[in-house]
């Protein structure tokens, strides 16, 4: 959709763009931040490293498994093995707090602004961190829920409780069976209401959460708003970095501002309305504070 051609990084010093951003933060008559990946690394939910092998040295001893993100495709033999993996990746990335208060900080920064959250992760953290749960739109899916893996019914459920027996009661990697989660309408194997194919359920929770997004945006169309994008890949540019950018391109009071170790850049048409920090986004809150 983009060409690199059309693609640009800052040429500002650090120093500069973190006194721009604070002044654009305090100016705004809304921020809407965009969060990726980026931001729950920046708060030490790394799946890699130390904390995989802390967690996970059982799994990576067995299969050879190097990092959580590979981990979710590894073709276990058995249900109770899969169910072992993921209750325990479910719950050190889910229930578990985050090492670092990245997200604690970050609310600081905008609970006393007009803000709305939209986010591909699915760890939860802005909610424990404070944020209002009718200000988020997780587009992607929440590790606390299941869903049908049919699916049969587009309804979710929580999880919190089961994940808790399964985590407790695993043994040499195993689950017991009777804990092996199925859908109370049809029967079927559960699986986690995370986006990967066609059966992900976007729930009525879903839907009333984009519908507020959308009309988040409307209501301030015209205004000054402040497109605060953190640890945004390449992955689902869709959801989050192309749709800022285009709404910084339709409205001449807003300014884009991207916030990605190594990834921090913007569309050439909107230059002068974009703050590009290449840095650690929780360096980057702390100064603004």
């Amino acid at each position: 959709m983009y060409t690199k051609m059309s693609i640009i990084k800052s040429t500002e010093t650090y120093s500069d763009n973190i006194k721009r951003l604070k002044k654009v933060i305090n100016s705004a008559d809304a921020v809407v931040i965009g969060a990726g990946a980026g931001l729950s690394d920046s708060a030490g939910l790394s799946y890699s490293g130390e904390r995989f092998e802390r967690y996970f040295f059982d799994f990576a001893e067995k299969y050879g498994i190097s990092d959580m993100y590979s981990g979710g495709f590894y073709p276990f033999e058995t249900k109770e093995e899969y169910w072992a993996w993921w209750s325990r990746h479910i719950y050190v990335n889910r229930y578990m707090d985050a090492p670092k208060p990245v997200y604690d900080e970050l609310f600081e920064l905008v609970k006393d602004k007009d803000y709305f959250v939209i986010t591909t992760n699915v760890d939860h953290c802005f909610q424990k961190a404070g944020f209002d749960k009718k200000r988020l739109f997780y587009t992607q899916g929440d590790y606390g829920l299941f869903q049908c893996s049919e699916p049969c019914c587009q309804e979710t459920f929580d999880n919190e409780a089961i994940i808790l027996q399964m985590v407790e009661k695993q043994r040499d990697m195993r689950i017991p069976e009777k804990l092996l989660p199925i859908c109370p309408h049809c029967g079927k194997p559960m699986t986690m209401n995370l986006r990967s194919d066609n059966k992900f359920v976007e729930d009525e929770g879903w839907h009333k959460a984009s519908e507020r997004y959308s009309k988040f945006l409307r209501r301030h169309r015209n205004m000054k708003v402040l497109f605060l994008e953190l640890g945004v890949g390449y992955n689902t540019p869709i959801i989050i970095k192309y749709p800022f950018w285009q709404m910084t391109l339709k409205n001449p009071q807003a300014v884009y501002a991207c916030v990605n170790y190594g990834e921090a850049f913007c569309l050439q048409e909107i230059q002068k309305q974009s703050i590009c920090i290449d840095s650690d986004i929780g360096r980057v809150i702390k100064d603004l504070k």
